[in-house]
């Protein structure tokens, strides 16, 4: 069987791919080549040879990408900083951007000893898992009302914790409910949220519209509601001191802030901004009792 140059099957597919519209192709070329030579993208240049079945199955994965199938499904996988998750149909795909968050929520319980950590609106339970990565001996918590995107997260949990990692306990409830978590209540250290915070009506890419759940997307008209609903849930489970950090639209670096400064009982209230300089979380910590 004739084998024929890899370099040039990446060509062709960043070709059809840039044709397509698709922000990165190039990157995405090489991710999708490496996916089916089974090689990190970086070792790519070490199998220069491909055989005509692998060239048949790089087409295939570059024809759906070229109808804008999100590339993390047909790898299957999405990362959020040291955790891969599953991702397919019926859950939303985690964000490079939210690792930003993710990185805040691990410097705020640095120095807790096994910390208590509720991530909201958890969908594929990749911060809540990313967490539990991170930091072993935290007591990690995962909310998820969507039935759908709640089974994504059991699997992933499930995988995490037959590769050696610690549990993640998932609650299948709404983050609108005012009896969530009760029994945690004023104990818990770190809450995490990346809820549906885009404005109904607002343009998409075709990867999120024909992919993501519209209930893990949109937040209502102004893309607030779910955000409001997460504000007033962890006023209440907080600690004393706990810190909030919740994940927002770019056009919500007022409205975010300004919603938590209005709960008497959060303060040192900051915006946050992702690499290209656009708002993209809020934090918080529940106010002290005694501040010193």
């Amino acid at each position: 069987m004739s084998r024929k140059p890899l370099r040039l099957a990446i060509l062709e597919a960043e070709r059809v791919l840039a044709g397509a519209g698709v922000a990165s192709p190039r990157v995405d070329a090489e991710m999708l080549a490496a996916h089916v030579v089974g090689v990190e993208r970086g070792k790519l240049m070490m199998h220069p040879l491909v055989d005509a079945p692998a060239l048949d199955a790089l087409r295939k994965l570059v024809d759906r990408r070229a109808a804008r199938e999100p590339l993390q499904h047909l790898l299957g996988t999405a990362a959020l900083g040291p955790v891969q998750v599953a991702v397919g149909p019926g859950v939303f795909t985690p964000r490079p951007e939210t690792e930003l968050l993710l990185e805040w929520g691990l410097r705020e319980i640095a120095d807790v000893a096994a910390p208590v950590v509720v991530d909201l609106c958890t969908g594929t339970a990749a911060l809540a898992l990313a967490v539990a990565a991170c930091r072993p001996d935290a007591v990690v918590h995962a909310v998820e009302l969507d039935p759908a995107a709640l089974s994504w997260a059991h699997r992933n949990v499930a995988e995490h914790v037959a590769a050696g990692g610690t549990t993640v306990t998932l609650h299948a409830a709404d983050v609108r409910r005012p009896d969530l978590l009760v029994e945690l209540e004023t104990h818990v250290d770190l809450v995490l949220c990346n809820p549906p915070y885009v404005p109904d009506g607002t343009p998409l890419p075709p990867e999120v519209t024909g992919w993501d759940p519209p209930t893990a997307l949109y937040g209502g008209p102004d893309g607030l509601e779910i955000i409001r609903a997460v504000i007033s849930a962890s006023a209440a489970l907080l600690r004393y001191g706990g810190g909030l950090a919740i994940e927002h639209d770019d056009t919500h670096g007022e409205a975010v802030p300004a919603l938590m400064r209005r709960r008497r009982v959060l303060t040192d209230v900051e915006e946050h901004f992702d690499l290209a300089g656009r708002p993209r979380f809020a934090t918080a910590r529940r106010r002290p009792l005694h501040p010193a």
